[in-house]
């Protein structure tokens, strides 16, 4: 099974979200930026590297906000702070959008990622 991370990047009250370039079928939905674990990369190292390549930010990786299982891969989200850098969308990504609580719908989140958005709200709303 593919270890995947994700981060849930926040700052003052609003959470990154990165809508998909690539692949085709992924187009257009949003995530939160992150990727596939490596053999031998903890999820922490992963998730740090990760957000490097894809939108070239220094990241600290936090609490775990929640975890998925699909057929193929289990997805961990994990509740960062950016420590160094501005996102911007490297890889992958076309457009990168700051949200805050009340504007998390506003956006076609992926599947995987969808059943944790009440989660974040919570933690954006606290």
């Amino acid at each position: 099974m593919q270890i995947v991370v994700g981060a849930a990047i926040v700052r003052r009250g609003r959470v990154l979200a990165a809508r998909r370039a690539v692949p085709a079928d992924l187009a257009g939905q949003w995530e939160f930026p992150g990727g596939k674990v490596e053999p031998g990369e903890s999820d922490v190292d992963g998730l740090a590297r990760e957000c490097r390549e894809e939108l070239g930010v220094q990241i600290a990786v936090g609490e775990l906000l929640g975890c998925i299982e699909s057929p193929g891969f289990a997805l961990s989200v994990y509740l960062a702070e950016l420590i160094a850098g501005e996102p911007q969308p490297l890889a992958d990504h076309d457009e990168l959008r700051w949200l805050g609580a009340a504007e998390l719908e506003d956006v076609a989140w992926l599947p995987a990622d969808r059943p944790l958005i009440a989660a974040l709200r919570s933690r954006l709303c606290a």
